[in-house]
């Protein structure tokens, strides 16, 4: 909604076509903003990734701001069309397949940026390479700090490997946001009896989006060169992700995965 009041031109990747569209005629309402577009992009298929970025490189000559902001939230166990654990699959290795196939269009596109929506939680995972895919078993905090840890390391991967380039990378914790990914943690009428608390507790969706919209259009992030933010600052990463070791070889670990390398 903030970018279309800007009057930007945002393109609505989404897995539910009719739900995007959905929500495109709600933000053109309420912008009048009409530069809006919805594309199908599903981050749970390899196939379904591989189609969009041949559309967008096809279609655009111009991405000033990839927002990588998809994701799941303790899910029961469950895989990718290609197999992986569905956490590791959709919350990392789909935005890491998007963003690789996007890159010579966001580095043409200079000065641009890519936000990677990531977590507080990312500080409480590990990257056991034994284990990306829930081996040894499942536990969905588990899964799900994995992939926000992974969100990161990606991020951080990023922005060393595009240093001179113009494309400005940062990763971001929106903190506790009451969507229906919340909504799903609880029964109906537990949600309905918890209510005012989350109310209390939790951002709303408008407040959760502030950090990530600021590393998208913010003019001080071009000095500083993206980073770690939360509440619009720049902060310290989680001990957790600051092993380069594990950086590089997540990195290429995801490359064969993916079918990069």
């Amino acid at each position: 909604m903030d970018l279309a009041r800007r009057n930007a031109s945002v393109i609505l990747a989404c897995r539910d076509v009719i739900k995007g569209e959905t929500a495109k005629m709600e933000i053109v309402r309420e912008t009048g903003n009409s530069q809006l577009k919805v594309k199908h992009l599903d981050l749970a298929s390899f196939k379904s990734i591989r189609q969009f970025c041949k559309e967008i490189n096809q279609e655009l000559t111009q991405l000033d701001v990839l927002i990588n902001n998809a994701g799941i939230f303790f899910h029961p166990f469950s895989k990718t069309e290609d197999g992986f654990e569905s956490h590791f699959g959709v919350n990392h290795l789909g935005h890491f397949l998007l963003t690789n196939l996007l890159l010579d269009l966001l580095k043409r596109s200079a000065p641009s940026r890519i936000v990677i929506v990531s977590s507080l939680t990312h500080a409480y995972g590990s990257i056991e390479f034994d284990n990306l895919n829930s081996e040894k078993g499942y536990n969905r905090v588990v899964a799900y700090n994995r992939s926000k840890l992974a969100n990161v390391y990606l991020a951080n991967e990023l922005r060393e490997r595009l240093s001179n380039t113009g494309v400005t990378v940062c990763s971001v914790n929106p903190g506790g946001v009451n969507t229906m990914i919340v909504r799903r943690l609880f029964r109906d009428w537990v949600y309905r009896l918890i209510w005012p608390f989350i109310w209390y507790i939790l951002k709303s969706p408008m407040q959760g989006a502030q950090t990530s919209i600021y590393c998208a259009v913010s003019n001080e992030l071009d000095e500083a060169h993206g980073g770690y933010f939360s509440d619009c600052t720049k902060k310290q990463v989680g001990t957790s992700a600051r092993d380069d070791g594990i950086r590089k070889k997540l990195w290429d670990v995801s490359e064969r995965f993916v079918g990069l390398a």
